[in-house]
C-alpha cells in the first residue's frame, strides 16, 4: 500500500518532571498513535532528560530548554519511521519542574 500525500501529527503528550527520577520512565503510556518519520522531544523543564527508546539503555540527552528533534526516511515510498506504539522514556537527577513534550508526525497509508 503508498502513502498518501500528507502529513498528520500524533497528540501531544507531556510529561511532568516532578516525577522524575534516575529510572527511566515513559512520556507515552499507550506507545505511538501512528507511525512517525519525525518525532520530537521538548524539555520545558528546569532539569537536563535522558532519553531511551527501550526503557533501559540510554540513547539521547535534552538540555533543559532544548530540543531533540529525530528524522526518519521520507523519500517516495521509501520510509525509516518510529514504529506504531513504542514507547519512549526520559529520567533525570530527581524531581523538577516544568513539562517535557513529545511530538511526531507521519504519513498515512492510503490510495
Amino acid at each position: 500500500m503508498s502513502v498518501k500525500n500528507s502529513i498528520r501529527p500524533i497528540e501531544l503528550t507531556s510529561f511532568n518532571t516532578t516525577g522524575l527520577s534516575t529510572a527511566f520512565k515513559v512520556i507515552n503510556t499507550n506507545g505511538l498513535d501512528e507511525s512517525c518519520f519525525l518525532i520530537r522531544i521538548i524539555n520545558e523543564s528546569n532539569k537536563d532528560v535522558t532519553v531511551s527508546y527501550d526503557g533501559a539503555t540510554s540513547h539521547d540527552y535534552v538540555p533543559i530548554g532544548e530540543t531533540v528533534e529525530i528524522r526518519g526516511l521520507l523519500y517516495s515510498n521509501d520510509r525509516a519511521e518510529f514504529p506504531k506504539g513504542l514507547k519512549i522514556y526520559i529520567k533525570g537527577i530527581g524531581a523538577g519542574t516544568g513539562l517535557v513534550y513529545l511530538s511526531g508526525y507521519n504519513r498515512p497509508q492510503g490510495i
